[in-house]
């Protein structure tokens, strides 16, 4: 097809585009076209434009130069509410969610419903939130508190109010990151609904697979610049890979299960909370990865919190290196060298407003960077640029603001704290949440290194993926307890699907039909 055929063709084009940010040239001659009725992914590494390419379509920031058309006619959205109002819709990674409102109340902001132009209309409102809901087959009630919800149920909102624009253009930006696969598929589906022959979506994505099953076309982009486009259905993923970083990336082999004779540094026995945990158990032994697996709303997140003290517990006994210990909050954890990495870094691990060189001292500071009160920051500065280069931590400097980094390096920096601290026992909740294929290599080779160091590793992950690759053993939850705890040689997607969506009243399907070892068709530890 010519050149002025695809133009005649594009939904949204872009065409030489250039963004600069003081001391940073965020994109430079950055092109991109959207066909009519198709889904389009955009790739590359953390850091590589995608997010800022995204706010300038979004009216969030303007460009320096360059074209933007929709539909034929010059685009130039002044706020993200002119970009709404022109047909362009976002979702943002980072959510941009009220949390003290209503799931209802999060969707209309802006545009409640009233009666006699004064008066909210709740009653309304609530019902046309539910009919969105309902229409989208998302799970959620218009009178939940968004911030009560966990990650995946706050992401869902964000897509709700997204489109309850009813836009022409749909920009995704790692929809899926806090999604297990049974959300993901609705999450597609929903995508093929939406798409018609007079709207399209932009499709923001690190995961290969994804892409290869809902998008027609992948542009790859890197440091700031346009690489390529495929037709998706020709490209092959180490393809895409390499144009991404630059580079081949090499898959690991999985693990070995961890020798029985190593040392068992934490025991958890009976874990209950109120809300959702039953009578956790598990064991966490040294140099060991373990992984935690189940759908949504299985407790995985709730296990990590309740065990560091962040959630209270009403019963349960844990043991930390023989000893049994009490942990009432976060601190105490900290203390008897116990890390923990939350899945929403914005909210829980970072210090947005403070520079990378804070943040990466921030869990460590009165241990290793005072003396006499006083604050040694030639030994600070120090670490910090240490371990920002270990972990290729992007960024000018070690005093950038912390806010200012992408969602991967932010992640990097959350991981950066807690090494800094050097504790036994490290909690990784979806440690790779809205980071790229090549920053998920380093990453994976990290808590690798780390195990092998003899570090203690819970990995909580929704990306089975994930979770086969890099656990030595597998808990598996569902609805708040513990269904099976899979050793590395029995761990398949297949195996750990059916414990995740087995309920605990229910018994498991014998050894024989899932091909397990005899006399282990029991659920719970081996």
């Amino acid at each position: 097809m010519t050149a002025a055929g695809d133009a005649a063709r594009a939904l949204l084009d872009v065409e030489g585009v250039d963004k600069s940010f003081p001391g940073v040239r965020a994109l430079h001659g950055m092109r991109l076209d959207l066909r009519h009725g198709e889904v389009l992914a955009l790739v590359g590494e953390n850091g590589a434009g995608k997010s800022t390419l995204m706010k300038l379509l979004s009216g969030i920031h303007t460009a320096d130069s360059g074209t933007f058309r929709l539909n034929g006619a010059p685009y130039h959205p002044t706020s993200p509410r002119h970009a709404l109002e022109l047909g362009i819709s976002i979702i943002h990674q980072e959510f941009n969610l009220v949390p003290d409102l209503t799931v209802a109340q999060n969707i209309y902001i802006g545009r409640e419903p009233r009666r006699a132009r004064l008066l909210l209309d709740d009653r309304r409102l609530r019902a046309d939130a539910a009919e969105l809901l309902d229409r989208l087959h998302l799970p959620l009630d218009p009178r939940a508190v968004v911030g009560e919800l966990t990650v995946a149920h706050q992401q869902m909102v964000e897509i709700a109010k997204a489109l309850s624009y009813r836009p022409r253009v749909l920009i995704m930006d790692e929809p899926t990151a806090a999604l297990n696969d049974a959300e993901v598929a609705t999450l597609h589906e929903l995508i093929r609904r939406f798409v018609r022959p007079d709207t399209g979506v932009i499709y923001i994505s690190h995961r290969m697979a994804e892409i290869k099953r809902i998008a027609d076309r992948v542009t790859v982009i890197r440091d700031g610049e346009y690489v390529a486009t495929r037709e998706v259905a020709g490209a092959e993923t180490p393809e895409i890979i390499a144009l991404m970083v630059g580079r081949a990336i090499r898959s690991g082999a999985r693990p070995e299960g961890v020798r029985e004779g190593r040392e068992v540094v934490l025991d958890v026995q009976g874990l209950s909370t109120k809300a959702l945990l039953t009578d956790v158990s598990f064991d966490l032994r040294r140099g060991e990865i373990l992984g935690f697996a189940g759908l949504m709303g299985a407790g995985r997140t709730e296990v990590a919190r309740a065990l560091v003290g962040a959630d209270p517990s009403r019963a349960g006994r844990i043991t930390l290196r023989g000893k049994e210990v009490r942990i009432g909050n976060p601190a105490d954890a900290a203390r008897l060298g116990i890390g923990y990495l939350s899945e929403d870094r914005k909210r829980f691990g970072l210090l947005l407003e403070q520079d990378v060189k804070a943040n990466v001292a921030l869990s460590a500071l009165r241990d290793r960077f005072t003396r006499a009160g006083f604050v040694r920051d030639g030994a600070l500065r120090a670490q910090a640029e240490r371990v920002a280069g270990t972990l290729r931590i992007k960024t000018p400097s070690v005093h950038q603001t912390a806010k200012h980094l992408s969602g991967g390096n932010q992640q990097k920096v959350v991981i950066a704290k807690w090494l800094v601290k050097d504790c036994d026992i490290l909690i990784f909740d979806e440690p790779t949440r809205g980071i790229d294929v090549g920053a998920k290599e380093e990453i994976y080779q990290l808590l690798n290194q780390l195990a092998a160091q003899g570090k203690s590793i819970i990995m909580i992950s929704s990306e089975l993926p994930e979770i086969l690759r890099l656990s030595h053993r597998v808990v598996v939850m569902s609805e708040g307890r513990v269904t099976r705890v899979l050793e590395a040689g029995e761990a398949t997607q297949e195996n750990i699907m059916h414990y995740a969506t087995l309920r605990p009243d229910e018994n498991p399907a014998d050894a024989a039909e899932l091909g397990l070892p005899a006399g282990e068709e029991k659920a719970g530890r081996p």
